[in-house]
């Protein structure tokens, strides 16, 4: 049986680690005429010019971290210059989702003597951004999580701008499973004010998102399902509902809808495929607990779960059917 490799998500350290520069490249040995070959033969990827990554590694990242990698490239050939990252750029510094999006461009704000818009896979962009918009992460200049979140619940699609949005107010808002209200409600005042003082292309989705963001979203898909479940009618919806087992545990369902008393949980892949979410747990004791889990949540509350994955929030169709299988109805 064919396991699936499941990619994984880096830190700024670790894309650090797995970027070669062409002079770490030729140390290894690896002569010039060389090169060429142990490229197309996918040994080594071509991050951009005079920059590389080991194919195997580079195949078990996401989208993120590849990105990660460009941008890190592009700030080491300014010599870690004054140039500041913006919209998917800085989001992948910030550790930020882009859910379903593949930047075809590295994004900088303008230099001051660049005439440039784009130019060797790094876009240029004229805005103007203030100092308290700026940020340093780990010695790289960057637009702060505010600015960035404006910047990119206004530019992606809605589902990819929830994402983000949930997970920068989880970022400022949650500890543990639990998401202090006042904090997340004077987040989403300040970036709303901002937005209302702009106009312009996506900000009326922007301040929607916003509104809507909620930390406790602990995957993008579970940002998506909601915004599916929103769109499809649902109401009242709790997320990370609290379940006391027989035996004193504590259970948290990514959602509950106490009207039908049910219980909804996105179940991605990873848990039990992942080796860095799995722990030193195999997948097969992965799905006992999770079947011992349901049982123990069934038996106590009375109330039916219902698993959903990825394949079913591609539309809001998808995920309505899916739930009006097992009798889930706005």
């Amino acid at each position: 049986m064919k396991i699936e490799r499941m990619r994984k998500a880096v830190t700024i350290e670790e894309a650090r680690q797995l970027l070669l520069s062409r002079r770490d490249v030729l140390a290894r040995g690896i002569t010039e005429r060389e090169l060429k070959g142990v490229v197309d033969g996918g040994v080594l990827i071509r991050v951009r010019r005079g920059w590389y990554a080991e194919g195997e590694a580079w195949a078990q990242l996401w989208a993120e971290g590849r990105h990660l990698l460009k941008v890190l490239a592009v700030h080491w050939e300014s010599s870690g210059g004054g140039a500041a990252f913006c919209f998917d750029s800085a989001a992948v510094l910030h550790g930020l989702p882009l859910y379903r999006t593949f930047p075809a461009h590295v994004h900088v704000l303008l230099g001051r003597t660049s005439h440039s818009r784009v130019k060797g896979g790094v876009a240029r962009h004229d805005i103007q951004v203030g100092e308290g918009d700026l940020e340093e992460i780990e010695g790289i200049r960057c637009t702060s999580l505010e600015r960035t979140v404006l910047d990119l619940t206004s530019r992606l699609g809605p589902e990819a701008a929830l994402s983000v949005a949930d997970a920068a107010l989880r970022r400022v808002a949650v500890r543990g499973n639990a998401q202090d209200s006042e904090v997340a409600a004077t987040w989403r005042g300040e970036l709303a004010r901002r937005a209302r003082a702009v106009s312009g292309r996506g900000i009326r989705q922007a301040r929607a998102m916003i509104a809507l963001s909620d930390g406790r979203a602990q995957l993008p898909g579970e940002s998506v399902s909601r915004l599916h479940l929103h769109r499809l009618g649902f109401t009242g919806i709790e997320l990370q509902s609290h379940v006391t087992g027989p035996g004193g545990e504590d259970y948290w369902l990514d959602f509950a809808f106490r009207g039908l008393q049910a219980f909804g949980e996105f179940d991605g892949r990873g848990k039990y495929l992942d080796p860095d979410l799995r722990g030193e747990r195999s997948a097969e004791g992965i799905v006992i607990a999770e079947k011992y889990r349901e049982d123990a949540v069934r038996g106590v509350t009375g109330w039916r779960v219902v698993r959903w994955g990825y394949e079913h929030i591609v539309t809001p169709e998808a995920l309505g059917a899916r739930l009006g299988a097992f009798g889930l109805r706005p």
